[in-house]
């Protein structure tokens, strides 16, 4: 089966996270969209983010009335940096049978050229790219220059254009401000239950 692959950070998640799933499981046919919760990001490794059981947990809440959105802590589990390709892979052993899409907006597909083993990841996996605002489309020539091969591994979505950040949604928590339009309502509960994002101008 076709299975989309979400990693992230998810400090939280939020709706534009789920719009867009939503959104490419549609238009492409996905089965399922596994979402997986980084580890230790290492292109953030100078970044605070919350602890992994308040960000797996608002995934699980997120997507608990899905059943075709499924929560992976692989990354989580797996001890050291966070690599993408190293998730492929270990996706690809276990999922033997399965296609494997990994989605991803402008922006982190802009810094593919540094990412861990770029050239290996395509080589496992499709990457499904959708648009972030802010950020300009994707210069796929000039990346193509530094991936060889890279253009026939790519899908590029015109859609969904939804500007939501979760520095926004950190930002506004730490200033006593209303982020139900935001977030799903289990996960606003959570955040204010947990009194995350509070203590550290965002992070917690």
């Amino acid at each position: 089966m076709k299975l989309g692959v979400f990693g992230g950070t998810f400090d939280p998640i939020h709706k534009a996270h789920l719009t867009v799933a939503e959104e490419v499981r549609s238009q492409l046919g996905f089965a399922e969209i596994l979402f997986i919760p980084a580890g230790q990001p290492w292109l953030k490794a100078s970044s605070p983010i919350s602890a992994a059981e308040h960000r797996l947990e608002m995934v699980r809440l997120a997507i608990a009335d899905k059943p075709y959105f499924k929560l992976s802590p692989l990354e989580i589990e797996r001890a050291g940096p966070s690599y993408t390709v190293d998730t492929i892979a270990e996706l690809k052993r276990q999922c033997a049978d399965d296609e494997l899409f990994f989605i991803l907006g402008w922006d982190n597909f802009a810094q593919l050229p540094q990412w861990w083993e770029s050239g290996r990841l395509i080589t496992m996996c499709q990457l499904v790219v959708v648009p972030r605002p802010g950020y300009p489309a994707p210069n796929l020539e000039r990346l193509e220059a530094m991936i060889p091969g890279l253009s026939r591994k790519v899908i590029l979505m015109d859609k969904p254009e939804i500007d939501i950040s979760a520095e926004e949604i950190r930002r506004r928590v730490a200033r006593g401000l209303s982020i139900n339009h935001l977030v799903p309502e289990p996960v606003d509960r959570y955040i204010k239950q947990h009194q995350l994002y509070k203590a550290t101008g965002g992070i917690s």
